[in-house]
């Protein structure tokens, strides 16, 4: 059907809000008392001419286009049976992928309320704004207009070749945050009240936003949830890209991938991603330094002073690398191996073995696969966050966060992804439950959700900010709600390893390449189905 009505296909209701965007009108839905307007294009279909180029506008259009569900989703590989138990990542067919979503509760120019927009995660291969758990409803029940959007994924947004340019995946981002600049405020919203907020590769996508000078001025706020600021190596992408060229028999090149079926090569980049996981690393798509968008290491430029006027909010959860782990039976592994897998996670962070002997006194009777998952979690995550938020005392404030309560689900424990929920407060919908389990706590959401409210409101989530103390706001802990320094510990190992020359672990007669787990760990720790990654 053509989006725009025809009154004999698409009937309206007469009381249905109708906004103008920049590219023609929308007519959205009332649901529980708020205005959604869903699948609203801010860039042209990325295929044909368009296909690995950077995003376009999309074509303008007469009439009033019908934004009651949500559009197309990017092409994107399924999670594996082991993954999809716990995550739901619904498809939609077609071409405009490029599409966001709005709720606000009251679609009415002037009204001037804070706007949140929500980058999600997925490891760059996996997610939409679909997502039933990022529902907007309870952010424009408390007075927020919430913007959430597709994006280019996988070798489509990320991959890395001679004859493209870099991240459009990440260019896709930066058009629908101008589109937000743009038309928010027909919406409801003031586009200078702008919190941007993302997990995981959400919030490694904000990082680089962050220390973009393209993106300067879009924004004002960020939340940052268990994601670091970082760049990919990019010989780790083209390795990814080479294999997927050698699997489908055509050059490494985006004139020949382009002139694959979106299908196969979804499925191409699925088979050679597989043995990829945040624990044993391994080959990835990431956002790569372009000298453009990302002109340098993210992280890197935000430790110099970027964004030094931005006010921050981070963290992360307990537990995160539960998800990497139980849903693949990896916990039971690692903890045979013992030994062995501790020196896969040395290699793996770059360190030598005063940091798990420090891990091992601070905790005495852990099994080895917390320790080992802690231990990579500290490395990827934690410490660069830890680093971000002592690099900019005298900046704008700093908000950390620590989400502490473990998931009804046996094994989850506080995983990655299991705080969405809360943020949303949209805990009771099946597709939170997957993670959470039955009965997941509603006043802990209230609480969460109302910290975020709070900051995109008034920069203030309820807690002290970071300073010299380091103030943890703990949700769903057991203690105090807010606990100052709990993970110094380990992070003094981390900054007392980083300034120390990284070790080789050896392999046979070769070294193991740099960030990478030995091969015989690996495949001592693989079994059908592998690990993978959000």
């Amino acid at each position: 059907m053509d989006p725009v009505d025809d009154v004999s296909l698409n009937p309206a209701h007469p009381a249905d809000p109708v906004v103008r965007t920049p590219y023609g009108a929308v007519r959205g839905r009332y649901e529980h008392g708020v205005a959604v307007f869903r699948g609203i294009p801010y860039a042209a279909p990325p295929f044909g001419p368009r296909r690995f180029r950077p995003p376009v506008p999309p074509e303008p259009w007469d009439g009033v286009r019908d934004a009651g569900a949500f559009g197309p989703t990017p092409p994107k590989p399924p999670y594996s049976e082991a993954f999809a138990r716990y995550l739901s990542d619904p498809v939609v067919a077609g071409d405009d992928c490029l599409n966001l979503n709005v709720w606000t509760p009251d679609p009415v120019a002037g009204a001037r309320l804070p706007v949140m927009v929500w980058i999600h995660g997925g490891a760059l291969t996996r997610g939409s704004s679909a997502v039933p758990v990022y529902d907007g409803g309870a952010f424009a029940r408390d007075g927020v207009v919430l913007v959430t959007f597709n994006y280019r994924l996988g070798v489509e947004g990320y991959g890395l070749f001679p004859d493209a340019p870099p991240n459009p995946g990440l260019r896709d981002q930066l058009a629908a945050l101008e589109w937000v600049h743009e038309a928010v405020a027909e919406f409801g919203g003031d586009p200078d009240r702008v919190t941007v907020f993302g997990e995981s590769a959400g919030a490694i996508s904000i990082g680089a936003l962050l220390a973009s000078p393209r993106a300067r001025g879009l924004f004002g706020r960020a939340v940052l949830q268990s994601g670091p600021p970082e760049a990919t190596e990019r010989e780790k992408v083209r390795r990814l890209v080479r294999r997927m060229a050698a699997r489908l028999k055509v050059p490494a090149t985006a004139a020949a991938f382009a002139a694959v079926d979106r299908t196969v090569l979804a499925e191409a980049q699925a088979e050679v991603g597989r043995r990829a996981s945040p624990i044993l690393g391994g080959p990835a798509f990431g956002i790569v330094v372009d000298g453009d968008l990302v002109p340098r290491d993210p992280l890197e430029a935000l430790l110099d002073g970027a964004a030094r006027d931005v006010p921050l909010l981070i963290g992360w959860t307990s537990e995160e690398y539960r998800l990497w782990l139980a849903p693949t039976g990896l916990t039971e592994r690692i903890d045979r191996l013992g030994p062995v897998a501790v020196a896969g996670a040395m290699a793996r962070c770059h360190c030598g073995p005063e940091v798990p002997r420090g891990y091992r006194t601070a905790h005495p009777d852990a099994p080895v696969s917390d320790l080992v998952g802690q231990m990579v979690t500290d490395h990827l995550l934690r410490h660069p966050l830890h680093r971000l938020a002592d690099a900019r005392a005298g900046q704008a404030p700093t908000y950390v966060y620590e989400f502490a309560w473990r998931s009804n689900v046996p094994g989850l424990g506080a995983c990655h992804a299991l705080e969405l929920g809360f943020v949303f407060d949209s805990a009771e919908v099946p597709e939170s439950a997957k993670l959470a389990g039955p009965n997941a706590p509603r006043a802990l959401a209230r609480e969460m959700h109302g910290a975020w409210v709070r900051f995109a409101t008034d920069g203030d989530p309820g807690w002290p900010t970071w300073d010299a103390r380091h103030p943890v706001r703990i949700f769903g802990g057991d203690g105090e709600p807010v606990v100052y320094g709990p993970r110094d510990p380990e992070m003094t190992l981390w900054e007392a390893a980083r300034t120390r020359p990284e070790p080789t672990v050896p392999e046979g007669d070769g070294a193991v390449r740099r960030g990478a787990v030995p091969h015989s760990v690996v495949r001592r720790l693989r079994r059908p189905g592998g690990a993978g990654r959000q």
